[in-house]
């Protein structure tokens, strides 16, 4: 499916079916604890979805883009969600930090850093997000001087509540593709440069009996 965000980049939207190669990493031992909601808490099916958008002739390297995003998430998260920080201190974003996502609907999310290089940052889910599961960021540099910035997700419903909303109903996936699209926009506006093709937003659906036994701290 191709269509285009209101005076922004083409959308390229496709959706396929996953498998086991699909389930994310498991959540490092040190951020484990009762809180983390991991995907093997959730319900339904397992959607691994990236939002990518390659921008050539980049005027900031990857390292750069990643530190800023990690000073504050807020500079290219559209007003639309808010990342805020849970014990209030100052400082960049750092491995063990606690942050809600506020967001329109019913998705006021609680997550944890669970893994910080300097090129990405990770997220994972704690009890009470709309989702189980975990989200990266991560800025790739590419030949050329070209830059190539991913939102990556592996996420089910966080109930079955959620399940009604995620799976059954647009509304919670609709609002994050905007919310992840306009981001990964804004990162483009960020770097300078020409965006080669668009944002392509790939959905690979890996099926319930799969996503429910993915192994230990999954």
């Amino acid at each position: 499916m191709r269509h285009r965000l209101p005076g922004g980049p083409v959308l390229h939207r496709t959706q396929i079916g996953g498998d086991a190669g699909d389930l994310p990493d498991p959540v490092p031992h040190a951020q484990r604890d009762d809180r983390i909601q991991f995907v093997s808490d959730g319900v339904g099916p397992l959607m691994h979805r990236s939002y990518s958008i390659e921008v050539d002739g980049a005027e900031r390297t990857a390292d750069s883009v990643t530190t800023e995003l990690r000073r504050n998430p807020n500079c290219v998260v559209p007003d639309a969600a808010v990342f805020e920080r849970r014990d209030g201190s100052d400082g960049p974003l750092c491995l063990g930090d606690e942050y809600i996502v506020r967001i329109p609907a019913p998705w006021n999310g609680p997550v944890r850093v669970i893994d910080v290089t300097p090129r990405s940052f990770r997220l994972a889910t704690l009890w009470g997000h709309l989702e189980a599961g975990q989200i990266e960021f991560r800025c790739e540099p590419l030949p050329g001087g070209a830059l190539r910035f991913v939102i990556e997700s592996w996420a089910r419903a966080g109930d079955r509540a959620s399940h009604l909303l995620y799976n059954r109903l647009p509304l919670a996936k609709e609002i994050q593709l905007t919310v992840w699209t306009r981001t990964c926009s804004a990162v483009a506006d960020m770097v300078g440069g020409t965006v080669r093709d668009g944002i392509t937003i790939l959905t690979r659906v890996v099926e319930e009996d799969v996503a429910a036994h993915p192994g230990p701290g999954v």
